[in-house]
């Protein structure tokens, strides 16, 4: 049995607290949440689909710069696929800004962040207020010692600028985490970026993405990074971290985390972007992820290798030797009908 819960409104305790105790990613053939998202024209594999019997598509959603900036002007034949080392053929290849984007927010509250959490706030809710459009969905999550929903899906800029103002630092015992020993944790990074990915992302059809505001440093989770990066990637979920840090918290002293954070960016198809505790920096490092999600593809791929094992399976993009792609690293071939959780 798992140990840590999703702290949630009541209402939403019931459905989410379950899904918390699972061990493994479930099946990518669970029913989709309603959207009210209009109709596009890519044809979309669902949630968690990054490999679906019947279909038998793989999406990718990548970015393309240059030291000029973002490449808009690709095309299917500029670009060569590889699933390991396996060269695939591109059935589809589309710009996205279009498709429905679901953004989850991951807010860390801890000790560390008590100078910063205030620009935090201010800069979080402009981003998402100039991101979102009436057919995108974004969620907020704090942690801590606790892992709390401060507020569910919801396309309102207005409702998620209140829960972003709510966010309290917390630094005493809570009551939102239960541990073996009722004690403390520290500070649940990885058990928040699981969560996010698993609980409510999983469930999600189109681009997904998580922004992580902290300072990289976990303290008590019951999950990895390993683990964090898998859920991320079976929720074909993009995570960019905004590493920000009350220097005057440490006293000087490093605050570690940044080769976690690298690997929770890098192997899910995001980045690390490093602000320190300036503001300016941070309201850039949120146009900088605007900007990327604006300049985005889709490539689709039926892939060679049709054995449905479970197994992670490496991919390569190569768009040109002047171009720098950002994608994930790779997808769990995940069998239709699979067992949700051993």
């Amino acid at each position: 049995m798992r140990l840590v819960r999703l702290a949630v409104p009541t209402l939403f305790a019931a459905t989410l607290l379950p899904c918390a105790f699972a061990q493994d990613a479930p099946s990518p053939t669970g029913p989709p949440r309603k959207s009210k998202a209009p109709d596009t024209t890519v044809q979309d594999v669902g949630p968690l689909q990054t490999l679906k019997i019947g279909t038998n598509l793989v999406n990718l959603y990548f970015s393309a710069h240059d030291k000029s900036g973002f490449i808009t002007n690709l095309r299917k034949d500029d670009c060569l696929l590889a699933e390991d080392k396996v060269p695939q053929t591109i059935k589809n290849f589309t710009q996205e800004k279009n498709l429905p984007l679901t953004i989850g927010i991951l807010l860390d509250t801890s000790g560390s962040q008590m100078n910063v959490l205030p620009m935090e706030q201010q800069s979080g809710a402009e981003f998402l207020k100039d991101v979102l459009t009436p057919k995108d969905e974004a969620f907020l999550i704090s942690f801590d010692i606790n892992v709390d929903l401060l507020a569910d899906y919801t396309n309102s800029p207005r409702e998620l600028q209140r829960a972003m103002d709510r966010a309290r630092i917390n630094t005493g015992a809570g009551t939102g985490s239960v541990t073996g020993n009722g004690n403390a944790r520290g500070t649940l990074l990885f058990d928040a970026v699981y969560l996010a990915a698993h609980d409510k992302l999983r469930q999600e059809a189109g681009r997904k993405v998580l922004v992580l505001l902290t300072d990289g440093g976990d303290q008590g989770s019951q999950e990895t990074v390993k683990t964090a990066v898998e859920a991320a990637q079976k929720a074909n979920a993009i995570i960019y971290v905004i590493m920000i840090a009350d220097r005057g918290f440490y006293g000087g002293m490093s605050f570690g985390g940044d080769s976690d954070m690298q690997r929770l960016a890098k192997e899910t198809g995001g980045r690390v972007i490093d602000v320190g505790n300036n503001g300016k920096k941070l309201q850039a490092a949120f146009d900088q992820i605007q900007d990327e999600l604006r300049t985005q593809y889709l490539v689709s791929y039926t892939p060679k290798n049709l054995e449905f094992d479970g197994k992670f399976r490496s991919i390569n993009l190569d768009c040109g030797k002047d171009l720098k792609i950002t994608t994930r690293k790779g997808y769990y071939a995940i069998p239709d009908g699979a067992a949700q959780d051993n």
